[in-house]
């Protein structure tokens, strides 16, 4: 038996105008088969124009006299249990932060595999693979590349470097450095060669993708240094890492800072930085890094950035074309000072004077 429909605060144009602005799709068709019906036209042709039958429109008329066009919208569903409660959910998060155990686990990293045996072991529920994955996303988990991590890293000293690199500054500038402006530079080196670098691509799903590599032996070394607050940087191309190329490099620096300015050059501890036989310029001064550090030094990223960009899947068969490949590549990141922030700043690397 059909429903008549009772409500009259809205008239057939009305329910028009409101099906145009609903929130859904869904709810849109069902004021408008409401305002077929309150037309004239047969609950089943109503019901056909706007994708339901009979009985589903009549639900939504008893909904409508109750409540209006609001009883007209989807309600919330609370939908199947989930498998784990919060508090196993907790766990989960835990295990994956801490990691894999060999002694413990007999793998040195969780596969989903893992977890999903784990997770029935201590809770007794069982999950597919695939469930497992889902459960890794919904906690936000990602599989990521990782970082190689010296085993004598102090995350101590490299947080109190952070922490203090304003002070640790100011104790490293000469007395004359008074009232003169301060740059913060970053300096590293990287080693570029026929060996060459591979990077990640777009590529069919399924497919496994080649990219050039070549199997020789000839490189050379770039020394970069930036400046990321002015987007400045400055570089050499030596065919070797020693205290001579150092001073190349670090004359060459002293040319690209601002004029009046003192370059403060934060560097590791490699023993070419720290040689009695360094010829510092007098608007630099060399601040170290902690020990085993490297992820302090933005310079990183800037390899990173070089050997995505420009870098990878090349042949070079000469010497002089691995040079000429390093000299394109620092002077088009040159050319890009917004990059050159973007990749360099630190928010911890700065200092009032």
């Amino acid at each position: 038996m059909a429903v008549a429909v009772t409500r009259t605060d809205l008239s057939v144009a009305h329910l028009r105008a409101a099906a145009r602005r609903a929130a859904t799709a869904r709810q849109g068709l069902r004021i408008l088969a409401i305002a077929h019906v309150l037309e004239g036209h047969g609950r089943r042709d109503a019901a056909q124009a706007c994708g339901m039958d009979r009985q589903t429109l009549r639900d939504w008329v008893y909904r409508y006299n109750e409540a209006g066009l609001e009883g007209l919208a989807d309600r919330p569903r609370s939908g199947r249990p989930a498998c784990l409660s919060k508090a196993e959910r907790v766990d989960v998060e835990g295990w994956v932060e801490q990691g894999a155990d060999l002694a413990t686990d007999g793998v040195v990293r969780f596969r989903r595999c893992d977890l999903r045996d784990r997770i029935a072991g201590r809770f007794g529920v069982y999950l597919h693979e695939r469930s497992v994955g889902k459960l890794l996303r919904d906690l936000n988990f990602r599989r990521l590349s990782v970082r190689p991590l010296h085993p004598k890293t102090d995350p101590v000293a490299q947080e109190s470097f952070k922490t203090n690199f304003a002070d640790l500054v100011r104790e490293a500038l000469p007395a004359n450095a008074a009232g003169k402006p301060v740059e913060i530079w970053f300096q590293d080196e990287a080693r570029v060669g026929q060996q060459g670098t591979l990077t990640r691509i777009w590529a069919k799903r399924g497919t496994c993708p080649r990219a050039l590599k070549d199997r020789r032996f000839n490189w050379t070394y770039l020394f970069g240094a930036i400046c990321p607050a002015r987007g400045a940087g400055s570089a050499v191309v030596m065919p070797t890492v020693n205290v001579e190329a150092m001073n190349h490099h670090l004359a060459a620096i002293s040319s690209a800072v601002s004029v009046g300015a003192i370059a403060v050059l934060v560097v590791d501890r490699a023993g070419w930085h720290r040689s009695r036989k360094l010829i510092v310029p007098d608007n630099i001064v060399m601040l170290p890094l902690p020990p085993y550090a490297p992820e302090l030094n933005p310079v990183e990223n800037i390899w990173a950035y070089l050997r995505g960009n420009q870098l990878a899947h090349t042949v070079w068969d000469t010497y002089a074309a691995i040079e000429q490949a390093c000299c394109n590549a620092w002077n088009g990141l040159m050319r890009l000072p917004d990059v050159i922030r973007s990749i360099g700043e630190r928010h911890w690397a700065t200092v009032k004077t």
